[in-house]
């Protein structure tokens, strides 16, 4: 198999129909956290914004996504998924998404849905822009964090 059949092979019926699923998460108005990103590798790009309720939980979410359809897909998990987590949830799903994508572990991450994505680990060259939500998650709890002493509910 050449690595253009191999790759074609990642784009499988479940995870492009996973990636449609991004509609239901638009980034269509101001949100208290936000943050976008851009994989360097690739150029994909996730921009992000969510609230919190006050006990620091992700609460409304909306997401903006230009990525291939691997990252769209994770996008759309994340999105799926994210929705009662705090940021010590985001960021322990973070390093364990990325351990198992570069194969330092063998069991996919606890986030629903990712093993669809086991395809992947074999590309590294797409691992940032699977891991693209995540870290905009991340990053948008960081620079709210940076721009108060006082980020409100999510810190």
């Amino acid at each position: 198999m050449t690595q253009s059949a191999s790759v074609s092979a990642l784009y499988t019926r479940p995870i492009l129909a996973e990636a449609v699923k991004l509609a239901r998460w638009p980034l269509d108005r101001p949100f208290s956290y936000s943050a976008e990103l851009r994989s360097k590798t690739c150029g994909s790009l996730v921009a992000i914004g969510f609230d919190c309720d006050g006990r620091g939980y992700i609460s409304a979410l909306g997401l903006k996504v230009s990525a291939c359809a691997l990252g769209q897909a994770s996008a759309a998990l994340f999105a799926a998924h994210a929705m009662g987590k705090d940021r010590a949830a985001i960021e322990t799903a973070t390093r364990d998404y990325q351990d198992w994508l570069e194969q330092r572990r063998d069991d996919p991450p606890d986030w629903p849905g990712i093993a669809m994505l086991a395809g992947a680990r074999d590309f590294p060259a797409r691992h940032p822009s699977l891991l693209l939500a995540f870290r905009a998650a991340l990053a948008a709890f960081d620079a709210a964090a940076e721009n108060s002493r006082d980020a409100g509910a999510c810190s």
